[in-house]
């Protein structure tokens, strides 16, 4: 927050957004953001993309099963039945890459801070169960970071977007993301932001826009040539990165060209991949995926008992959101033209960055009042989900129920938590289950069995049994899909801290090696324009400090190099002083130009300047 206003800090590459990408080297060196991505093509089996996806999802869900066929790279069964990414010969946790994204970003603060960062607030998708967001929360952990609070997306897009408008609005966020679609009805008035009702598909985003575009080409190229491109890893991701860059032009453009040389080759030699698509080409390829985006929609005004009409605005997030047809459906369906005044890929991190103010007291007046997104409840006799907290409740929120056993003399009873919309349990997530044990014999329906539901602020649960005649009492808090323990977590706190160690030093490496090779190159330069104005022994010192720098150099070890690069500094400026001083000898020599004496000259202070600093 910069004078009540939140502002966007640029990334170490100057931008102001940064790709969830997470790629791993050859070298064993672990690249985030744009690095990572620029270096996919070339390196698809280890480059990390679109973990949100698999954040919290089992390995048996067909989901996951979705996505092994659409990314490049390998997805494992983890230790408890998760699903977990496979590279550079590893096993991580979608938690995991999560939180190398996250010390990326808290490294960007503190670099522009000048301080320490060791709070933040995490948004996330607003149709995230309870296993997701708990697996976000451990993410911010790893990364060293405790997490404040974890909002929904278009809640934050709501929280930037309603601080310049007035009271008394009812606003639906498009958010069409790169993995995930949500939509939310919001109320704002007297500075209270009050989620009516959220939807969406945590299956939907850019990348399946991405995908069709890959599909087509693809097709195309196998009708032309005979060659399956989506069989050879390599090919796939270049087509990926081209299927992206296409439909970013078809936003502005009513057509654009795929050139693709060299994408591979048979018997008789190199094939080049070269079609021209239109916008109508893309338009008429992802219809279904824009149509999709409807139901919920549809599913969000109801939930909230509002029509279409009542909507005062329709604000619009994510990336996806700049295409026309996007925007055109949109308008057809609200029956308003959606409102482009904030930026799409910034709004959501600047709500983050309002409510991070809201909770340090740094914003006055705003209130965040967000919701839950499924019903949570308990499995009772039949299988039956009974529920505690409906969906679209306000959080924080508790309630509790007073159940009772099914058979006589029952002494122990299970309480199975689940998370989800159908009447039938087995139909819904399960989070989570625990055994409240100690029950005196009695006729069934007279013990009394306490059950208590309470979601915290970030949307997490925690679920209490109390026998009410004994006081035993029994509580869960529900982990996030196959769970990381405590342990776990510690684990990867330090496996991130010995990352950060590591890549610090290659940082300084790098540096210590940029500032040796510019002054090796400077120093060169100018022995070689006033080489003969040095005596021999002075050129013969900078010449051997020149070869034990460059020596240095080719080493690798940051310490030597900073210190045979301050040798030679200190040799260079012997030569600097040998030049300047044979240069005013030459000026005041007789015929020379050496200026007359002047009572106005004043002595000015002198400061070494620099030149070599990378």
């Amino acid at each position: 927050m910069d004078g009540g206003k939140p502002k966007v800090i640029e990334n170490a590459e100057g931008a102001r957004t940064t790709p969830s990408i997470v790629a791993f080297t050859k070298d064993g060196e672990r690249l985030i953001g744009q690095p990572a991505k620029r270096q996919a093509v070339t390196n698809p089996d280890n480059t990390i993309f679109a973990v949100k996806r698999l954040i919290g999802r089992r390995f048996d869900d067909p989901m996951t099963k979705k996505d092994m066929e659409l990314v490049p790279y390998s997805i494992a069964k983890g230790p408890n039945g998760d699903a977990w990414v496979q590279a550079g010969g590893k096993d991580y946790s979608p938690s995991q890459i999560s939180a190398f994204i996250l010390q990326k970003m808290k490294e960007t603060a503190e670099s522009y801070l000048g301080e320490t960062v060791t709070q933040a607030v995490i948004t996330v998708p607003a149709y995230f169960n309870d296993a997701q967001r708990q697996a976000t929360k451990d993410a911010g952990q790893i990364a060293g970071l405790e997490v404040l609070r974890i909002i929904n997306e278009p809640t934050a897009a709501a929280l930037a977007y309603g601080l310049e408008k007035q009271d008394g609005k009812t606003i639906a966020v498009y958010d069409l993301g790169g993995g995930t679609f949500d939509i939310s009805i919001l109320e704002i008035g007297d500075g209270v932001f009050e989620v009516k009702s959220t939807n969406g598909d945590t299956f939907l985003g850019g990348e399946d826009f991405d995908a069709k575009l890959v599909e087509f080409l693809a097709a195309g190229f196998q009708k032309d040539e005979g060659i399956d491109l989506t069989k050879d890893k390599l090919a796939l991701q270049r087509l990926k990165e081209a299927a992206e860059k296409a439909k970013i032009e078809l936003s502005s453009a009513q057509s654009t060209e795929v050139n693709l040389p060299f994408i591979t080759a048979d018997q008789n030699g190199p094939k080049h991949l070269v079609k021209t698509i239109t916008r109508a080409d893309l338009e008429r390829l992802v219809a279904d995926l824009i149509k999709r985006t409807m139901e919920p929609c549809k599913k969000a005004l109801a939930d909230a008992g509002v029509s279409a009409s009542e909507i005062s605005e329709v604000v619009l997030v994510g990336g996806m959101t700049r295409m026309p047809k996007v925007r055109e459906a949109v308008k057809e369906f609200f029956g308003k033209e959606p409102h482009t005044g904030v930026n799409p890929d910034e709004v959501v991190a600047m709500g983050a960055a309002i409510q991070a103010g809201v909770l340090q007291g740094d914003v006055k007046d705003v209130l965040l009042l967000d919701v839950t997104p499924l019903s949570l409840g308990i499995e009772t006799l039949g299988g039956v989900f009974t529920r505690m907290i409906d969906r679209n409740t306000t959080i924080p929120a508790k309630k509790s129920q007073v159940y009772s056993t099914a058979d006589d003399n029952q002494q122990a009873v299970t309480i199975r938590v689940f998370q989800g919309e159908r009447e039938m349990a087995a139909d819904n997530k399960l989070l989570g289950q625990f055994d409240l044990v100690g029950i005196p014999p009695a006729p069934r329906g007279v013990p009394q069995i306490e059950v208590t539901f309470d979601i915290d602020a970030n949307g997490l649960v925690n679920v209490h049994a109390k026998d009410k005649g004994t006081g035993k009492e029994q509580q869960i808090r529900i982990q996030a899909s196959g769970g990381l323990s405590d342990a776990d977590i510690d684990q990867m706190v330090k496996d991130a801290e010995r990352f950060a160690e590591e890549d610090k030093k290659k940082r300084e490496a790098a540096e210590a090696k940029n500032n040796a090779e510019s002054l090796i190159h400077t120093t060169e330069q100018q022995l070689g324009e006033h080489g003969d104005k040095v005596d021999a022994g002075l050129k013969s010192e900078i010449e051997t400090a020149i070869a034990a720098t460059r020596s240095a150099v080719e080493g690798g070890d940051a310490e030597a190099m900073k210190a045979k690069a301050q040798e030679l500094a200190t040799v260079a400026m012997k030569l600097g002083q040998a030049i300047y001083e044979k240069e005013q000898a030459a000026a005041a020599a007789p015929g020379g130009d050496a200026p007359k004496a002047d009572d106005d000259v004043v002595d000015a202070e002198f400061s070494e300047v620099d030149d070599n600093k990378a």
